[in-house]
């Protein structure tokens, strides 16, 4: 009767846990079972060991329990800071409205090289990216979806920011745009293209500045020639660039993401390094999407959409804001113009069509960058 009883709890405790590797467990332990009520000897060790199988399944069942209230966000290097405040935010909004707790895990990088670890297994159930191509890369690969555009509003891209250079306390060489960085005894601190989103949008941003000031591609490509001649090191992500130019002292100017500055006065204490913007950058999208791969396996499929569609909130907004990364919210961006100065922007389909498409000439081995790199 007693293993009767206990037989009634499983099934019972099966209804409620409804994952396939779960029903496998169930069917290992029934059959244990029976063997044990079938089976002569000792009625106490037989009910000890039913409940040690019992307690085994229940153990497995809490891990399914907790893997679905738990998400890995795999990110890019300098969005640390932002998505450790929207996380605990988040954490709090999804407590409130469902009464669940959530654990949120974040992991930051180069993007590129997060997109690649993704894609040989580690187990995102989001990335959160600051290039296009390194979530495309993904969908190509049956990662993420191949739609994962159209999953979220603004091609599912709900920050941007921009490039920006950043000089020492005071600009002691003067540098105020593009063409200062080619000056001869100018070390300029960037990411490496090849490695990292910051790095090909200081490329496209440098090449797009001599096309918006009416100059040919032949022009382009030279001027950025002469400034790749004018970088001491190519940095693996954007926060490996701060660390050259700000611990390791090396460099008069860094080329980075608008948001850094407000990392930088973090981390390092204001007073620093001063911003300069130039007179025309490029407009860097910060793309999202669902892991499909990982949230079928853990069943967090709707925790990961509710993580993602939050970033577009008014609170989420502001965050990003308080981050120097630039909100899509008009509201939230005009509360924030004091930040976000203006600035003549440009975008990626202007001059090169898509990043996809900048990837297969500029990124790509053998491509554009190859070429001036290796000169």
């Amino acid at each position: 009767m007693r293993a009767a009883r206990l037989m009634q709890g499983l099934i019972f405790f099966l209804l409620i846990n409804k994952k396939k590797y779960i029903l496998l467990r169930f069917k290992a332990v029934f059959a244990q079972c029976t063997h044990l009520q079938q089976s002569p000897g000792d009625a106490t060790m037989t009910s000890l060991k039913i409940k040690t199988l019992l307690a085994s399944l229940a153990l497995a069942a809490s891990g399914v329990a907790s893997a679905q209230n738990q998400l890995l966000n795999v990110s890019y290097d300098v969005a640390r800071e932002f998505y450790k405040d929207y996380n605990a935010a988040f954490v709090a909004h999804y407590k409130k409205t469902t009464g669940q707790d959530v654990k949120i895990d974040q992991s930051h990088a180069g993007s590129s090289a997060q997109a690649r670890a993704v894609n040989d297994g580690l187990a995102a159930d989001v990335v959160t990216m600051n290039t296009t191509t390194d979530v495309q890369f993904l969908a190509d690969n049956g990662v993420v979806a191949k739609d994962w555009a159209k999953k979220f509003p603004h091609d599912a891209s709900p920050t941007t920011s921009t490039m920006l250079f950043l000089v020492r306390n005071g600009n002691p060489k003067g540098i105020k745009d593009w063409d200062d960085l080619i000056k001869p005894g100018i070390q300029v601190i960037v990411v490496n293209p090849k490695t990292g989103g910051n790095g090909r949008y200081a490329y496209l941003a440098a090449w797009g500045a001599v096309r918006e000031k009416g100059g040919t591609e032949q022009q382009a490509a030279e001027f950025v020639a002469k400034l790749y001649k004018n970088v001491p090191v190519l940095a693996k992500g954007g926060r490996d660039a701060t660390a050259t130019f700000l611990q390791r002292n090396q460099g008069d100017v860094l080329i980075t993401f608008e948001s850094e500055v407000v990392s930088i006065d973090r981390e390092f204490g204001t007073g620093k390094v001063d911003a300069i913007y130039p007179s025309v950058s490029i407009v860097a999208e910060n793309p999202v999407a669902v892991v499909e791969r990982t949230v079928a396996k853990k069943g967090t499929a709707q925790l990961a959409k509710a993580y993602l569609d939050y970033l577009y909130s008014d609170e989420a907004q502001e965050i990003a804001a308080k981050h120097a990364i630039r909100p899509r919210s008009e509201k939230v961006l005009k509360k924030y113009e004091a930040t976000f100065k203006p600035l003549k922007q440009f975008t990626v389909a202007k001059y090169f069509g898509s990043l996809t498409e900048a990837q297969k000439v500029h990124f790509n081995d053998g491509g554009q960058f190859d070429k001036i790199y290796a000169k």
